[in-house]
């Protein structure tokens, strides 16, 4: 089973499929990449992974390519390999969220060691961000009335409540109440509201 997804972008054909061979000769699941560019459309379909770039390429350089995954909000933990003498280009990239940097020639061993911490380390809260984009989506899949009867039973309202607020009848509310708890996928009340803690949907 590979340990984790790797996106390796360089310039330098060479260079792409020796990390490749590297990567996956200790079970990393490894995608190439020539351009900042081509990862950069790709990304949204992308699953999690680290990614491993070159610093120095034609077009949009890594630390360019990190200035718009920091804009993009990105949660890829960024390893960038950098040339002899580029160290104040290194520094820079850790200050736009790199992981880590690799001054070339670098020991492999030292590279699996890097995208194994990095993984490690991002791949948690990766997960629980992904977790909590789903439920944002479940969320608007709501109509606007089914939105306002949730708010009301995360708030504590009783059914007779909410219809005496919206001024619709209690048996209409059950109604919406049970397409609520199907569409938010929540087994019970305080699961519901767990939900709608953890998208931020819970008024004060």
């Amino acid at each position: 089973m590979p340990k984790g997804k790797v996106y390796v972008i360089d310039d330098d054909e060479a260079m792409r499929h020796s990390l490749e061979f590297l990567l996956g000769s200790v079970d990393f699941e490894v995608a190439l990449f020539d351009s900042a560019q081509a990862f950069l459309d790709a990304m949204p379909g992308l699953e999690f992974g680290c990614v491993v770039s070159d610093v120095r390429m034609p077009g949009i350089d890594g630390i360019e390519m990190l200035r718009r995954l920091k804009t993009l909000q990105s949660r890829f933990p960024v390893i960038i390999m950098t040339g002899h003498g580029d160290v104040p280009l290194a520094v820079e990239a850790m200050k736009l969220g790199a992981v880590d940097f690799l001054e070339k020639p670098f020991e492999d061993d030292l590279l699996i060691a890097m995208v194994d911490s990095g993984l490690k380390r991002a791949e948690p809260e990766a997960r629980q961000e992904a977790v909590t984009r789903e439920i944002a989506e479940r969320i608007a899949t709501l109509s606007p009335r089914e939105r306002q009867v949730m708010d009301g039973l995360v708030t504590g309202l009783s059914n007779k409540s909410i219809a005496r607020e919206y001024d619709i009848s209690p048996r209409t509310i059950e109604v919406y109440r049970a397409n609520v708890m199907t569409k938010m996928q929540a087994g019970s009340l305080s699961e519901l509201v767990r939900l709608a803690m953890r998208a931020g949907a819970l008024k004060d």
